[in-house]
C-alpha cells in the first residue's frame, strides 16, 4: 500500500489525503461524540482524560521520534552507498585510462553497460520494491572479465591495475549493500505501533470536553494534524527508492561516468597524454545488455 502511494501520488497529494483526512475524521468524530454524549462538554472527565492523553502522548511521541530518526538515517545511509558505488565505478574508469587502447575500450564498455543496467533496469525494480541481483549480474561479471583480461606491464600499469581491481571489489560490496537497503522497510511491529497509536490518541481527544465547540474542534484538529504530519514523514521515508524523497541515480551519470550518457558520444576516451587517433570508437549501447 505504501509503495503504491509513493509511486503513484506526489508527496503533496499524500499529505492532503493523510493530514487532511485524519483531521477531517477527527473533527467529524468530535462533533458526533458531543451530539451523542452532550455531558462531555462539561469537562467532567477532563482530569482522567488529561492524564491518559499525557501518558499515551509521551509514549507515542517517543515512538514516532525514534521511527522518524531511524528512517531518516536509513535514507542518508542509502545516499552514501549510492555515492560510494558511483565513485568506485568512476575510479575504475580513471584507472583504465592508463591501459592500452584495446584494454581501455573493453573496460570502459563494461562500465557503460553496468551504469546503464543499474539506472535503467535495476532502479525501476528497486522503486517497485522488487530488487534483484540478477538485474546487473551479467554486467558485474562483465566488469570482472574485462579487468582480468588485461595483463599489466611495468610498475605504472600494475599500480593502476591494482587500484582498478580494488575499486571493483569495493563496488561489488556497495552494490550488495544498495540492494539490501532496497529490501528494507519499517518492521510490522513498528508499523502497528505507529499507525495503531494514532487510532488511540486521536479518539481520546474526543473525550476532553470544552464548553466552546470551536475551541474543542481547534484542539482536536491540532492534535490530529500534528499526528498526520508525523505519519506523513514515516510514509515518505519508509522506502528510500520510492516517492519524491527517494534517492536519485544521478551519481551514475556524473563526473567520469557522464561520458556513457552523452548521445552518440564514444564511451571510451583516451587520457590527456594520448592522441585521439588511438581511441577505438565504443558507442553507447542500449539497455538490452
Amino acid at each position: 500500500m505504501i509503495l503504491w502511494l509513493l509511486n503513484n501520488l506526489s508527496t503533496f497529494v499524500i499529505a492532503v489525503l493523510l493530514v487532511g483526512g485524519l483531521t477531517g475524521l477527527a473533527v467529524a468524530g468530535s462533533v458526533a461524540s458531543r451530539r451523542r454524549f452532550p455531558h462531555l462538554a462539561q469537562g467532567e472527565h477532563n482530569e482522567m482524560v488529561g492524564i491518559a492523553l499525557g501518558m499515551f502522548g509521551a509514549i507515542y511521541g517517543i515512538i514516532l521520534a525514534f521511527v522518524v530518526v531511524t528512517l531518516w538515517t536509513q535514507l542518508e545511509t542509502t545516499q552514501g552507498i549510492i555515492a560510494a558505488e558511483a565513485s568506485d565505478l568512476a575510479a575504475v574508469v580513471r584507472s583504465a585510462d592508463a591501459f592500452p587502447a584495446a584494454d581501455r575500450a573493453r573496460v570502459h564498455a563494461a562500465v557503460g553497460a553496468y551504469s546503464h543496467a543499474v539506472v535503467e533496469v535495476q532502479w525501476p525494480l528497486m522503486r517497485e520494491g522488487r530488487p534483484s541481483y540478477a538485474a546487473t549480474g551479467t554486467q558485474t561479471e562483465g566488469l570482472y572479465r574485462a579487468l582480468m583480461a588485461y595483463e599489466p606491464q611495468g610498475p605504472r600499469a600494475e599500480t593502476f591495475y591494482e587500484e582498478a581491481a580494488s575499486r571493483l571489489n569495493d563496488l561489488n560490496s556497495q552494490r550488495r549493500a544498495r540492494i539490501t537497503m532496497a529490501e528494507t522497510s519499517l518492521p510490522i511491529l513498528l508499523q502497528v505501533l505507529v499507525y495503531g497509536g494514532a487510532l488511540v490518541i486521536v479518539p481520546l481527544t474526543f473525550l476532553f470536553g470544552l464548553r466552546s465547540l470551536r475551541m474543542q474542534l481547534l484542539f482536536v484538529s491540532a492534535v490530529a494534524g500534528l499526528i498526520g504530519f508525523s505519519l506523513l514523514l514515516v510514509v515518505a521515508l519508509d522506502r528510500p527508492f520510492a516517492g519524491d524523497l527517494s534517492v536519485s541515480p544521478a551519481p551514475y551519470k556524473e563526473a567520469a561516468l557522464a561520458r556513457f550518457w552523452t548521445p552518440d558520444a564514444p564511451a571510451d576516451r583516451p587520457p590527456a597524454d594520448q592522441p585521439p587517433a588511438d581511441q577505438p570508437q565504443v558507442r553507447e549501447r542500449s539497455t538490452s545488455r
